[in-house]
């Protein structure tokens, strides 16, 4: 990923002379604010940090510094309260990656915990700035620091009960002006910006004037500096826990962002509520999402076995069960920030590998049922290339950045992989497999040529890519 991004000059340039670009940095260093002593969380945190609560299998403070990780080069976590647990949390979350550093003054508010990062980061031109107690969406900050310069997110439609708590940001043309508890505005300020090293200069006049929160700080370089203010925008969300009422809205803010916009009817509306709910509440054990895969695989692989021997409604449990404990793996690694392209390939391997199996017990089935030979052999080898090819232009489509299909439009048809296995539930419970294998082959082919015809079909003006 590029750190810089050039925008050409503008106005008349003369012949010969060549111009220096407009360079629009990314932040290569975030600061993480994790200094404070979390008095309205006492009757959970007992005299801890709220920052070390466990939300999805992570700490607060593992959450945020893995995200910010992702986007920069360093990690500045700045401790205060119970300091030593904090930083070797957050050390923990992004081995060296991370830098602690001790705010002797946090006490007086998160603007003097920023001061104790300045000696760090005064070589910086943009700092990533998040406060440690605000939770977000995979990707939400991503607009943040792509924003090429100084700049803050913020929640355009907040709810009553979010504004009565949350600082409020002024905001004009695009531009934050002032922020503040009370100020008269619906916009809220999500606890993350983009900020150049003046705003160190900015923290020490508020202070000066008996200001030592970070709003103050930032209302001040907000009159001589333009801070863009970012809206979130679906999917991205943040969620803000001072109580534990915030901190059960996070977990459940967390938990539904954890399904695909990709997702089938079945697994909207049946696997997911199922999965997700399972994935939080195993999340704390941390367990290996290569390591879930292999089990749902082996899952797979029984279901298979009991189709072929023609066990009717233990096979369909079976079956079921495995297409709702597919989704586990890929919501554990969301969760624990641990998904890569190495998991997603070995999943879709696993997942294809599994899919012939199960038709092959379809197939041993109709068998033992008295189909003739040949007619098995037809309809299980269809339904094994359907329903191999249906997912295959769903991948390729998606790995050569082709237009958007309708994948959702596209799931009514069942052709996917959780449409598939609830079939396969359904023709194994009334004892029909030769009929599974045909609703396969039908709904998977018609699905993969629906979606090669959208990808192929003849542009009628210019089209641009994931329009």
């Amino acid at each position: 990923m590029n750190n810089d991004r050039g925008a050409p000059g503008q106005g008349h340039a003369s012949v010969g002379v060549v111009r220096e670009p407009i360079v629009l940095r990314r932040p290569r260093t975030a600061v993480v604010l994790a200094a404070g002593s979390s008095e309205r969380m006492s009757e959970v945190t007992r005299g801890r940090s709220k920052l070390l609560l466990s939300l999805g299998g992570l700490s607060l403070v593992e959450r945020t510094v893995g995200l910010v990780a992702r986007e920069v080069d360093r990690v500045l976590v700045v401790v205060g309260h119970d300091h030593e647990r904090v930083g070797a949390r957050a050390s923990a979350a992004a081995p060296g990656k991370v830098q602690v550093v001790r705010a002797d003054r946090w006490r007086l508010g998160n603007g003097a915990s920023l001061a104790a990062a300045e000696s760090a980061v005064r070589e910086d031109p943009l700092l990533l700035v998040v406060v440690g107690d605000h939770v977000f969406g995979d990707g939400t900050l991503r607009t943040l620091i792509d924003a090429g310069g100084p700049a803050v997110l913020v929640d355009s439609d907040s709810q009553p009960d979010i504004l009565e708590e949350a600082t409020r940001v002024v905001v004009a043309d695009g531009r934050a002006l002032v922020f503040g508890k009370d100020q008269q505005s619906r916009w809220a300020d999500c606890g993350a910006f983009v900020l150049p090293p003046e705003i160190f200069a900015c923290q020490r006049e508020a202070a000066s004037a008996g200001d030592q929160g970070l709003a103050g700080a930032v209302s001040r370089l907000a009159l001589t500096c333009h801070i863009t203010a970012l809206p979130i925008t679906p999917p991205g969300w943040w969620q803000d826990v001072d109580t534990p009422a915030d901190l059960r809205q996070a977990q459940l803010r967390l938990r539904r962002s954890l399904a695909k916009p990709t997702d089938g009817l079945v697994s909207r509306r049946l696997n997911r509520p199922i999965s997700t709910r399972l994935s939080m509440l195993v999340a704390p054990l941390r367990l290996s999402p290569d390591l879930i895969s292999f089990a749902v695989f082996g899952l797979a692989l029984v279901t298979a076995v009991l189709l072929a021997a023609g066990a009717q409604l233990v096979g369909a449990v079976f079956a079921q069960a495995t297409s709702v404990l597919d989704g586990v793996d890929g919501e554990l690694a969301r969760l624990q920030l641990r998904a890569s392209p190495r998991g997603a390939m070995l999943d879709g391997i696993l997942d294809r590998v599994a899919d012939t199996v199960i038709v092959a017990g379809l197939g041993v089935w109709s068998l033992m049922q008295g189909l003739r030979p040949a007619p098995a052999l037809v309809l299980t080898a269809a339904a094994t290339a359907t329903s191999l090819l249906s997912m295959a232009t769903k991948d390729r489509a998606a790995a050569l950045g082709l237009p958007h299909l309708p994948e959702r439009a596209l799931g009514l048809l069942l052709g996917g992989r959780d449409g598939r296995l609830l079939m396969v539930a359904v023709c194994a419970v009334i004892g029909h497999p030769a009929l599974g294998l045909l609703a396969i082959t039908l709904t998977a082919g018609v699905t993969g040529a629906l979606r090669l015809y959208l990808v192929m079909r003849p542009c009628r003006g210019p089209r641009s890519v994931g329009s």
